[in-house]
């Protein structure tokens, strides 16, 4: 494998990189959206905040999430069962029409506005209401993109190191170029949402594994995934 990684080491790397490709341009598109029916210069502002915001609940949440799915089999079913609900809404999000997206995509770009400064001509809101839509995202978003980044390198320490630093780095750098590639390629979405959904079984697995003593056989559901702990 290059640069010397065995097969699992280069899964998980592969399976971090998209997870955070497709969640922080997923985060970028709440983002604009809750900023779309703001007038320019209020939109901007809401659209920084809102990228800031994501990226320091990102910090945050990688402190403290992979000390908490060690700590055994029930976080790991719970960690699986957040995730399926996150495929789920990304389901969702991907099989809607384009419109919203675009919208969402004209905010974060600040192009092809309407003369009254709205997108596609939504009603206007104020930027309290926007700044609360986008941190309430934020939080569950930022939350998502940790604890399966976690899910998917947490055998492997430097995968995981490297996910959650890319994640931050994503969404605080790039979190615009990011959604505007998604809205353009739409297999990467949906590739990152099968990668997620392989994430969330791997995790519920693993932790009825661990509820029920080791006894469950050992199903590695990608080749080269890691094998799950304690069965040999």
């Amino acid at each position: 494998m290059p640069f010397g990684l065995d097969a699992s080491a280069f899964a998980a790397f592969f399976q971090v990189i998209m997870i955070d490709l497709v969640l922080a341009g997923d985060n970028a598109v709440v983002i604009g959206l809750a900023a779309a029916g703001l007038p320019a210069d209020l939109r901007r502002k809401a659209i920084l905040i809102g990228i800031i915001a994501a990226t320091v609940l990102r910090i945050c949440f990688a402190l403290i999430t992979t000390q908490l799915l060690a700590l055994g089999g029930g976080l790991l079913i719970a960690g699986g069962l957040l995730l399926l609900w996150v495929c789920w809404k990304m389901y969702r999000e991907l099989s809607v029409s384009h419109e919203d997206e675009h919208d969402a995509t004209e905010a974060l770009a600040d192009a092809d506005l309407n003369a009254d400064g709205t997108v596609s001509g939504k009603k206007r809101k104020s930027l309290k209401a926007a700044v609360w839509q986008i941190i309430i995202a934020d939080v569950s978003m930022s939350l998502d993109n940790v604890l399966a980044v976690a899910g998917a390198a947490q055998h492997h320490e430097v995968a995981l190191i490297f996910g959650l630093g890319l994640s931050v780095l994503l969404m605080g750098v790039a979190a615009t170029l990011v959604a505007g590639l998604l809205h353009k390629y739409r297999w990467i979405a949906w590739l990152g949402l099968v990668i997620i959904l392989y994430v969330a079984v791997k995790m519920l697995y693993e932790g009825a594994d661990q509820l029920l003593g080791h006894t469950l056989p050992m199903i590695p559901l990608i080749k080269g995934a890691p094998p799950v702990p304690g069965v040999h």
